[in-house]
């Protein structure tokens, strides 16, 4: 069952502005994630079934790579479907800011 529309926060960690975007289906969900200008960045998928999350990087990361598959793996995981998760950030994520996002993505996913 699908949710209604799609979902938009602003979430503000260590004074940097990420925008998070979700766009809820029957079978998963589409995120993105950016900071300042809205732009695709790289790219992961991720499947979820049952136990077994499968994931591909589409668009490689020069950096934060791990932040993004496990936002893909773990909402695909969540939702037992499909998630794909773009990221375009101005500089490294710290363990703190990564954290802090994550939490809100997953609220965002579960309501």
């Amino acid at each position: 069952m699908s949710q209604v529309g799609y979902k938009k926060k602003t979430v503000t960690v260590d004074a940097r502005d990420f925008l998070v975007q979700v766009l809820p289906f029957d079978n998963g969900n589409f995120i993105s994630i950016t900071e300042g200008k809205e732009k695709i960045g790289a790219m992961v998928v991720s499947i979820g079934s049952g136990t077994r999350t499968s994931t591909a990087t589409i668009i490689p990361s020069k950096s934060d790579s791990f932040f993004l598959k496990l936002v893909s793996e773990r909402v695909a995981s969540t939702t037992n479907g499909i998630c794909i998760v773009s990221l375009n950030i101005q500089k490294e994520l710290g363990l703190e800011t990564m954290k802090v996002v994550m939490n809100e993505i997953m609220e965002i996913v579960r309501q």
